[in-house]
C-alpha cells in the first residue's frame, strides 16, 4: 500500500459527501493512519462519526482563523504521533453574498475572510506544523479551475484561490530544502455543500460533461486517487505544482 502507515492530518472534513472525505478513503484504503479537525460543536457531531467510520486515531477543534488554535493543534498533534506524514488542507470560506452579483461590490471584510480563511490558512498550518513535517512529508491544498479563468458566481473565491496557488509555490521553495513538498489540487467541479453556495454550479457540471475530453464530472474518489499519489513516495519529485483532476476540461478552448 502506498500510505502504509503514514500519519495523516486532513482539515476540512465535512461530510461524506465532501472532497476531504474523498482523499481521507482513498488514504484509508493505502493504509495511512488518520486524524480530523472540526470548528465548534455543530461540525463535530458530523466529523466524529465520520472519523470512527474513517478508523480515524483522534479529532480535535481548531478554527484556522485563530493562530493559536493552530498552534494547539500542533501541539496535540505532536503529543499524539510526535511527526506528520501528510498534512491535507481542504479549506475555503466565503460569505455568500459575496459570491454573488457582480464581483465589483465585495465589501472589504468579506474580502479579507475569504482571503484568510481560504488561502492565508495554508501559511498559517504550514508554519506551526513545520516543526513535526519531514523530509518525505507531504502537504495538500484544494483549489479550482475559477482562479485562473472567470466562472460566474465563484467571485472572490478565486481570487482566494488564486493567491492559494501562489502561497503553495512559495510554501514549496521554503520547504523544499528540508525534503517538505506542497503541492495543490485542482478538482473539476463536484456537488460538495461547500459547492452550492456557487449559483451556477449545476450550469457548470453540465457545461463540463458535455466538453470535458473524458466527458465526464469527477467524483470525490477521484480527488482521493490524486491526492494518495501526492502523499506517497511516488511523487517525491513533485512540489510546487497546481495538479488538474478535472477530466481535462481545463485543457478545452471551444465549448460545444
Amino acid at each position: 500500500m502506498l500510505l502504509q502507515n503514514k500519519k495523516a492530518l486532513i482539515l476540512g472534513l465535512a461530510n461524506n459527501r465532501s472532497i476531504a472525505f474523498g482523499i481521507a478513503n482513498a488514504f484509508k484504503e493505502q493504509g495511512a493512519r488518520l486524524a480530523f479537525n472540526y470548528v465548534g460543536d455543530a461540525i463535530k457531531k458530523r466529523v466524529e462519526p465520520l472519523s470512527e467510520e474513517l478508523g480515524g486515531e483522534f479529532t480535535f477543534q481548531c478554527d484556522v482563523s485563530d493562530d493559536s488554535q493552530i498552534q494547539q493543534a500542533a501541539d496535540l498533534v505532536k503529543e499524539k504521533w510526535g511527526s506528520l506524514d501528510i498534512l491535507v488542507h481542504s479549506i475555503a470560506f466565503a460569505n455568500r453574498e459575496d459570491l454573488g452579483g457582480r464581483f465589483v461590490d465585495t465589501s472589504r471584510e468579506g474580502f479579507r475572510l475569504a482571503l484568510d480563511i481560504s488561502a492565508y490558512s495554508l501559511t498559517g498550518v504550514c508554519r506551526a506544523f513545520e516543526p513535526l513535517l519531514h523530509e518525505g512529508s507531504s502537504v495538500l491544498t484544494m483549489t479550482y479551475y475559477g482562479s485562473t479563468k472567470v466562472v460566474p458566481g465563484y467571485n472572490i473565491m478565486g481570487v482566494a484561490k488564486a493567491a492559494l496557488e501562489c502561497s503553495v509555490r512559495f510554501l514549496a521553495y521554503d520547504l523544499g530544502p528540508q525534503g517538505i513538498r506542497v503541492n495543490a489540487i485542482s478538482a473539476g467541479p463536484i456537488k460538495t455543500l461547500a459547492a452550492s453556495a456557487v449559483a451556477s454550479m449545476k450550469d457548470i457540471t453540465n457545461i463540463v460533461e458535455r466538453n470535458a475530453p473524458l466527458r465526464r464530472n469527477v467524483t470525490t474518489a477521484d480527488v482521493g486517487g490524486v491526492a494518495a499519489f501526492l502523499a506517497s513516495d511516488l511523487a517525491h519529485a513533485v512540489t510546487g505544482q497546481v495538479i488538474y483532476a478535472d477530466s481535462g476540461f481545463s485543457q478545452v478552448g471551444v465549448m460545444a
